[in-house]
């Protein structure tokens, strides 16, 4: 009894053995490879968990430093802006708005103004040269904010009437000390309020000539 049941033990053994297939001879020097390359990509996943946690650690600072900088510039944009509404329009009121204070990175801006003599209102509701002035006010109360050596304008004011054009002329010969004002134009009063004068004429057909003309005081004065 003792032997049938060795026996029958051994045959399920050797029968278990036939299973496993063939010993695989290289099987421990691939094992030892693996190994290796897992220990290599273990490093690797920990090196850059950390660079990903370190970066994430930046941009949080970096969100936090500008969102600290740009709500200091809105801030003195608001007041500058308050400011030279007043200059252009002869009065009234303007102010700027964060639709969300809490993410003003992605917020959007509210444009709130009253012309003299008007209720307040979105600019939306303004009529053309009114958006025009308050959009006038709104750059010069950015570059006030952070001056640039130069600025070009492009036909800025075609829609003003002479009130608001002499306005705004006087407001560009205040400022023009600390900005250079580079103006594209067809109006006339614009014209005679720079300091030189850059055209194209065409003295034959198909030849254009690019012509300058420096106006002093006295030539402005006259105008």
């Amino acid at each position: 009894f003792v032997l049938s049941t060795a026996t029958r033990e051994s045959r399920e053994i050797k029968n278990r053995m036939k299973e496993l297939g063939d010993v695989n001879i290289g099987a421990i020097k691939e094992y030892e490879q693996i190994s290796t390359r897992y220990e290599f990509l273990t490093e690797q996943r920990s090196d850059i968990l950390e660079a990903m946690q370190e970066l994430q650690s930046i941009i949080s600072d970096m969100d936090k430093t500008i969102k600290t900088k740009f709500k200091e510039n809105f801030d003195q944009v608001v007041v500058n802006f308050e400011e030279i509404f007043k200059e252009l329009f002869g009065g009234g009121h303007a102010e700027l708005t964060l639709d969300n204070e809490d993410n003003p990175l992605e917020s959007g801006i509210d444009i709130i103004a009253q012309p003299p003599g008007k209720k307040l209102q979105n600019i939306n509701l303004m009529s053309g040269g009114e958006k025009t002035m308050t959009a006038i006010a709104l750059m010069f109360a950015v570059l006030k904010t952070k001056p640039t050596p130069f600025c070009i304008l492009d036909e800025v004011e075609a829609a003003l009437d002479d009130t608001n054009l002499r306005r705004l002329i006087a407001y560009i010969n205040v400022v023009r000390d600390e900005t250079q004002f580079i103006m594209i134009t067809h109006q006339r009063r614009t014209m005679e309020s720079a300091d030189i004068l850059y055209g194209v004429s065409m003295q034959a057909d198909g030849i254009t000539k690019v012509i300058s003309q420096k106006l002093d005081n006295a030539t402005r004065k006259e105008g």
